[in-house]
């Protein structure tokens, strides 16, 4: 396995859209005092949370972003890197378990979207209803550094399509290869429609770094698996 030395910024990461609300428990409480004891219990749950506080056992929360600054130099996007981390899907993905999370991203944003696009068709596809849409948002983030490299390993078995195949065994490379000191892995995208399309999996929230929103999407499913993509103005 190759190594490859990056400096790249605007790597592209999508996640649904969430959009600033006042509080949800605000209409629960007569005071700001109260509102805060409301927002501690919340917080119990909040993975998240419970990761910055010492109390997952698959990150030490030295590692966070949040730990790396003050608590008033706080900036955008401290709290996304910590939930990439901190929030795992059941079985895991492709180069992570269900115990650690891990931060994805692509040089190109069609490659994202196929990313995303692909795990949304076949959320649809268990349910029969191919009616939907939904939409993304863009963080941007730097890289710095020296990453491993699987993009010239077409065929390597992490990479097999199948979950149930390449999810395994790129799981097992990626602890082999955290267990090694590797920040991160390049590979090439299983979803996009056409080759040349690369991503990266970073193994370590300080290797995030100067994350910031980007553009929105929207996906739309009109009956069938097959998807359109259209820019938000």
């Amino acid at each position: 396995m190759r190594q490859t030395e990056i400096s790249d910024r605007g790597l592209i990461r999508l996640l649904p859209a969430t959009y600033h609300k006042p509080p949800a428990l605000r209409g629960l409480a007569d005071s700001d005092d109260e509102l805060e004891i409301l927002a501690e219990i919340e917080g119990l749950t909040s993975g998240r949370l419970l990761a910055e506080r010492g109390r997952n056992p698959h990150l030490d929360p030295r590692e966070l972003a949040w730990r790396r600054r003050s608590h008033d130099l706080r900036i955008y996007g401290d709290t996304h890197v910590n939930a990439a981390f901190a929030y795992t899907r059941r079985g895991g993905n492709r180069f992570n378990s269900e115990e650690r999370g891990a931060w994805y991203c692509a040089w190109d944003v069609m490659v994202s979207i196929s990313e995303v696009a692909w795990h949304r068709t076949r959320e649809l596809g268990h349910t029969g209803w191919f009616e939907d849409s939904a939409r993304y948002v863009e963080l941007l983030a730097d890289f710095i550094g020296r990453f491993d490299d699987i993009t010239d390993e077409p065929d390597h078995p992490a990479l097999d399509p199948d979950p149930s195949t390449g999810y395994p065994l790129g799981q097992s490379l990626a602890h082999a290869l955290r267990r090694g000191g590797s920040r991160g892995l390049i590979y090439p995208s299983v979803r996009a429609p056409a080759p040349g399309g690369n991503c990266l999996v970073c193994f370590e929230p300080r290797a995030t770094q100067n994350v910031r929103p980007g553009a929105s999407w929207d996906l739309i499913w009109d009956g069938t698996p097959e998807y359109s993509v259209r820019a938000v103005a």
